[in-house]
């Protein structure tokens, strides 16, 4: 994980003011690089800058950005991410590296066929800034799903010598850029998943939008070779050959890994498989895994020691009060920038165990179970599908929308304490192949939410049945007792702070995602205060789908969540 950060132009109304005031606000993500840090003006023009923040996960001592290399001294580079393949496209096109860093393969595969070329040979995960001042171009580009943050500032108005860019891995870094501008000239907006944006840097230096085009879709089979299994091998078996290799294409580290595990199917299978895998990448120390809860009673504790038990780890279950839990949600609207419900409740236990894991282990790199309930249909509203088709449907919405939700929550809170988060289930090719599958596979069977991926690994040993076959718990939920949920214990608390007259007039003030519970007041008046007029980064408020008319998102309130 690391931060990066860049501005472009600053030419007209922005300029000067806007350099002064910007710079400055690079540190405000230095969380995601504590390791080091470097910023560097390139090209013609003073006003373009790039600057990085860095957490050493590979090559420590040659990986530092912004990337620029002797064989193309005219490509300037920030990178945040990892890309899976890098070693095979060397090996296939011959490339001589200057590092051992995956970064180097995007500025080598730019310069031999350009933007496209680029971006459809990348596995991985990643957004980058690439900027080619022999040819005056500047791009954008950010992974499938997103799960590397990706955020801009464009002011570009009709005369193309005024155009003015900056970029940043969180908004936090952006907000003095963006208040230097004139009111209602810019705004700032996450860059499109699965995309790249081309610009042009005109004679006096500012920035001149080309396109914005999509280079990959969820779901489609990669372009670059991928490990698969004999075309012989039924569904069930092609599934859990793509996740174990998921899994392995992320065990690459110069550092010590570690898991989360909430005892849920999605993070106990992610922990089994990674543990599976260390004895083949020759790391002899014993995977750590942490879990969280409110009591030892929390569900999610309770089946997370199973867990570990059943496969070994060096398992930490972090107890926690009520205090802890509230005391938090306000840095942590803070650190997410969001203040979508679902999302913020499930952040506060994320970003309490990132900062446990940060102060009482080595670990940098940890792996997690993000993407599997949307791509795997494993929420409980899913039982309520009117048909596999619609579900599919809903399926595909989720994860296009992931960007916005969980991969933002599960990136920034980690981020925040300088971990690197690794999410297998959202790997391009385990997202080809359970996408390949029927719509009737995909839904949730004989009353079990990811019945085929559960099926994939039964009888193999891997997890305790129980684990295995375990319902669908929310993490916002699991943390908590069944007696004393988790949501139940933020209303009670926020009822105290926001009166039913607020509340009230809160519904006819908001013209966009209007608040309709206390909760969703508190957290969107805490937003607004740190990111005035940015509401639209939330589109809508995450809800369950077929369910009636609800304004809690937990799973706990559905009538058939019992059944």
């Amino acid at each position: 994980m690391c931060g990066i950060w860049a501005v472009f132009g600053c030419g007209g109304q922005c300029n000067k003011k806007c350099l002064s005031k910007i710079v400055p606000d690079m540190f405000k993500i230095r969380h995601r690089g504590p390791d080091a840090f470097s910023m560097l003006s390139v090209g013609p023009y003073e006003n373009c800058a790039l600057g990085f923040v860095r957490l050493s996960i590979v090559d420590p001592q040659h990986g530092m950005q912004p990337l620029k290399l002797k064989q193309h001294e005219h490509l300037f580079m920030v990178f945040n991410g990892e890309i899976y393949n890098y070693k095979q496209l060397r090996k296939q096109f011959g490339f001589k590296f200057e590092t051992n860093c995956d970064t180097e393969i995007i500025l080598h595969l730019y310069a031999k066929g350009g933007i496209d070329f680029c971006v459809k040979h990348l596995y991985g995960v990643f957004a980058f800034v690439l900027a080619d001042v022999q040819n005056n171009k500047v791009f954008y580009a950010r992974d499938t799903f997103g799960v590397r943050p990706l955020f801009t500032l464009e002011h570009l108005p009709s005369s193309e010598n005024t155009g003015f860019g900056a970029v940043a891995s969180e908004v936090k870094a952006l907000m003095s850029a963006l208040a230097s501008c004139p009111p209602g000239t810019a705004t700032i907006k996450p860059h499109m998943p699965g995309h790249f944006t081309e610009f042009d840097l005109t004679e006096k230096g500012a920035l001149r939008f080309i396109r914005r085009e999509r280079f990959h879709q969820i779901g489609v089979k990669p372009v670059y070779e991928v490990n698969e299994p004999a075309p012989s091998v039924e569904a069930m078996g092609r599934v859990k050959h793509a996740l174990t290799n998921a899994v392995d294409m992320r065990m690459i580290a110069d550092c010590k890994i570690g898991c989360m595990l909430s005892g849920g199917l999605d993070s106990s299978l992610v922990c089994a498989l990674v543990k599976q895998q260390m004895p083949k990448w020759g790391y002899n120390y014993q995977l750590e895994t942490f879990a969280i809860g409110l009591d030892k009673n929390s569900t999610d504790l309770v089946a997370a020691q199973k867990v570990a038990d059943h496969i070994g780890t060096k398992h930490h279950s972090i107890i926690k009060t009520t205090e802890d839990f509230l005391s938090a949600v306000d840095d942590v609207i803070t650190q997410i920038e969001s203040y979508d419900v679902t999302t913020v409740r499930a952040s506060v236990g994320m970003y309490l165990v990132s900062e446990y894991i940060k102060a009482n282990s080595e670990c940098k790199i940890i792996f997690s179970g993000e993407g599997a309930d949307e791509l795997c249909q494993g929420y409980i509203y899913f039982h309520k599908a009117p048909s596999p088709q619609e579900a599919a449907e809903e399926s595909l919405r989720l994860m296009d929308d992931l960007y916005l939700y969980d991969v933002l929550r599960a990136d920034r809170t980690t981020a925040g304490h300088g971990l690197e988060l690794r999410v297998p289930f959202l790997d391009h090719y385990f997202v080809h192949t359970y996408m390949s599958l029927s719509d009737e596979e995909k839904q949730p069977i004989n009353k079990v939410e990811k019945y085929t991926l559960r099926k994939s690994f039964d009888n193999t040993g891997l997890l305790p049945d129980e684990i295995l076959w375990r319902p669908k718990e929310a993490f916002s939920d699991g943390v908590s007792s069944i007696e004393r949920p988790w949501f139940a214990i933020l209303q009670d608390h926020i009822e105290t702070i926001i009166s039913d007259e607020e509340l009230a007039e809160a519904i006819k003030t908001y013209s966009h995602n209007a608040p309709k519970t206390k909760e969703a007041l508190y957290y969107r008046r805490k937003f607004e205060q740190l990111y005035p007029d940015l509401d639209r980064l939330i589109p809508y408020t995450w809800l369950p789908k077929w369910c009636g008319e609800q304004v809690n998102p937990s799973a706990r309130v559905l009538s058939h969540f019992q059944a």
